[in-house]
C-alpha cells in the first residue's frame, strides 16, 4: 500500500493548474523572490490560486439562473517593516511573475538576498477535506433535480408555503504559496453551500423561514436527510412567525439558543480578538492579555482544524498550518489571532489565521471556526431560570463596532420566556449591547454546545471568507432589548 502526504497531493495538483500549463517552475518563483530582494524586506510571498465556481437558483418552481466562472492568477506581497507592498496579476507566466515582482520591490532600502523555495519544511501535513472538485460530483440534471426535490419537500410540509426560493454553490479552490522563507506549501479546497428561503400565509399575512448549509465536499453531501433538515427549519421558522406578537423593549434577560447565534459572539467577540486590531490598539480587548474578559466559564476557541468544516482550512493563505488556538479560557484572555506580518511586529507566533479573499488580496488575520465550549447545564434547565425574558433560538442580520465592541442584532426566531416556560413567539426583537459587557454578562452555559450548519461568510476590509460559528445554550443578564412593542 502506497502511503500519499496529502500536503504532497496538493502540491502536485496545484503545479498541474498554476504552474506547468504557463511554463513556470520552482526556479521561476524563486528567480522572482530574489529579485525583490534586490532591495532589502523582512518577507515576501506568492500566492497563486485557481478558482472554478458554479450557482444555481430555483424560483417558482424553475431553475431560473445558472452561473459559471473561472478565476486565476498571482498575488505578490513585500514586506518591511510595518510597510507592505502588493501587486498581482491574472495572467500566469514567468515575465508577468517578475513584473510583479518587480513593481513591489521599491518599498525598501538597498539590500540583497539569495531565495532557494523547497516544498519540504518537515511539518506534518493535515488532510480536513477531500481534494475533490464538488462540481464534478454531479451532472447538470442532478443538481438541477437536487434544487427540484427540495423545493417538492418544503411544499409539501406545510399547505401554507406558498413560495420556496433555493440556491446552490459549489467552488474548487487551488491555492499555492511560495514564501521568502523557503516554504512551499498548497492546498485544494472544495467547498459547496445550499441556501433555502421559504414564503408561508395565512390569512393575509406573510412571513418568511430561512436555513442552509454546506462543507468542504463534494455535492453528495446534501443527502435527503441533511435536505429534509433544512426544510423542516425553514418552514418551522416561517410558521412561527406568522404567529409572533410584537417583542417587548427594554432592559432583560436574554437566553440564546445554540449553533448559529454564535454569530453574536462571531461579531461582538471574535473580530475584537484578531491581531490587526489590537496591534493598532482600536479593539476593546487591546492590552488585556492575561486578564478577565468575560464570565467564569466561558472559553472561547477559534479552530480551523476540525473536519469537512466551511471555516477549516489545511493551510492558511500565508502557507501556515491550522491551529486550534484557545482565545479565551474561563473568562481570560489569552491571546490573539495573528498572520505572519502582525505576529512579526508583536512579536509572538503565526496562529495559521492569515486569510484573503483571493490572489487580488493581501491577508489579514481573519477567524475560521469560532465557538464557545459548552457548559454542564441542561439547556431546558436554563429556560426554566428564567421569570421573564427573551429566548432567541436564531438570528438575521448584525453589525459591532470592533473599538467600542458595540453591537446590534435581529432575531429572526425569538420567543418570550414567562416564568421559567417559553410561551409565545415574538417578532422584531433587537439585540444590543457591547460585546465586552455581554461576555461578563453570562451567567449559566448550557451541555448543549454546537456549530452552525455551514452557511458563515464574514466581512472584513471588503473581503469575503468563509468561517464557522457556534455556541451553546447560554443565559445573559441585563441585555437591551430593542422590540416593537
Amino acid at each position: 500500500m502506497n502511503l500519499i502526504d496529502p500536503g504532497n497531493a496538493s502540491l502536485n495538483t496545484a503545479k498541474s493548474l498554476l504552474l506547468d500549463p504557463w511554463g513556470l517552475s520552482e526556479s521561476d518563483m524563486a528567480r522572482s523572490l530574489g529579485e525583490i530582494f534586490t532591495h532589502k524586506v523582512d518577507y515576501a510571498d506568492l500566492y497563486f490560486q485557481y478558482t472554478r465556481s458554479e450557482g444555481w437558483s430555483l424560483e417558482e418552481g424553475i431553475v431560473k439562473t445558472g452561473s459559471f466562472s473561472i478565476s486565476q492568477g498571482v498575488g505578490v506581497r513585500a514586506v518591511a517593516g510595518e510597510k507592505t507592498a502588493f501587486a498581482y496579476s491574472d495572467a500566469l507566466s514567468p515575465e508577468a511573475l517578475l513584473s510583479s515582482s518587480r513593481a513591489v520591490r521599491s518599498i525598501a532600502r538597498q539590500g540583497a538576498g539569495r531565495i532557494h523555495v523547497r516544498a519540504d519544511d518537515g511539518r506534518p501535513s493535515l488532510s480536513l477535506y477531500a481534494p475533490v472538485d464538488p462540481l464534478a460530483t454531479m451532472t447538470a440534471p442532478e443538481k438541477v433535480g437536487l434544487l427540484e426535490r427540495i423545493e417538492q419537500m418544503a411544499r409539501a410540509k406545510d399547505p401554507h408555503i406558498i413560495q420556496v426560493m433555493a440556491s446552490m454553490g459549489m467552488e474548487y479552490d487551488v491555492i499555492m504559496v511560495a514564501g521568502s522563507d523557503g516554504r512551499l506549501a498548497a492546498d485544494v479546497r472544495p467547498l459547496v453551500r445550499m441556501s433555502l428561503t421559504v414564503i408561508a400565509e395565512r390569512n393575509g399575512r406573510r412571513e418568511s423561514g430561512h436555513s442552509g448549509g454546506g462543507g468542504r465536499s463534494g455535492l453528495e453531501y446534501f443527502s435527503d436527510e441533511v435536505l429534509r433538515g433544512y426544510v423542516d427549519h425553514a418552514v418551522h421558522e416561517a410558521m412561527v412567525n406568522l404567529d409572533a406578537r410584537p417583542a417587548p423593549a427594554g432592559e432583560m434577560t436574554v437566553v440564546l439558543g445554540a449553533g448559529w447565534p454564535g454569530i453574536l459572539l462571531h461579531e461582538a467577540v471574535g473580530h475584537g480578538l484578531e491581531g490587526d486590531f489590537n496591534r493598532k490598539g482600536s479593539s476593546v480587548f487591546t492590552g488585556r492579555i492575561g486578564q478577565r474578559v468575560a464570565s467564569k466559564g466561558v472559553t472561547v476557541i477559534d479552530d480551523g482544524t476540525i473536519e469537512g468544516r466551511r471555516g477549516s482550512l489545511n493551510i492558511d493563505d500565508e502557507g501556515n498550518p491550522s491551529q486550534r488556538n484557545v482565545l479565551i479560557e474561563d473568562g481570560i484572555l489569552r491571546g490573539y489571532m495573528q498572520d505572519t506580518l502582525n505576529a512579526r511586529l508583536m512579536k509572538t507566533a503565526a496562529t495559521g489565521n492569515g486569510r484573503r479573499e483571493s490572489f487580488a488580496h493581501l491577508p489579514m488575520p481573519r477567524m475560521t471556526n469560532t465557538f464557545m465550549l459548552g457548559g454542564s447545564t441542561p439547556p431546558e434547565e436554563i429556560i426554566a431560570s428564567v421569570k421573564k425574558g427573551i429566548y432567541a433560538a436564531n438570528f438575521g442580520g448584525g453589525q459591532v463596532d470592533i473599538t467600542s465592541g458595540k453591537f446590534v442584532f435581529s432575531a429572526s426566531e425569538a420567543y418570550m420566556i414567562e416564568n421559567g416556560k417559553v410561551t409565545y413567539p415574538v417578532k422584531g426583537a433587537t439585540l444590543i449591547g457591547s460585546g465586552l459587557e455581554a461576555m461578563n454578562r453570562v451567567s449559566m452555559i448550557g451541555n448543549d454546545m454546537k456549530l452552525d450548519s455551514g452557511v458563515g461568510t464574514c466581512g472584513k476590509d471588503g473581503q469575503s471568507v468563509p468561517v464557522g460559528v457556534g455556541m451553546p445554550t447560554i443565559r445573559m443578564e441585563g441585555l437591551t432589548v430593542g422590540g416593537t412593542a
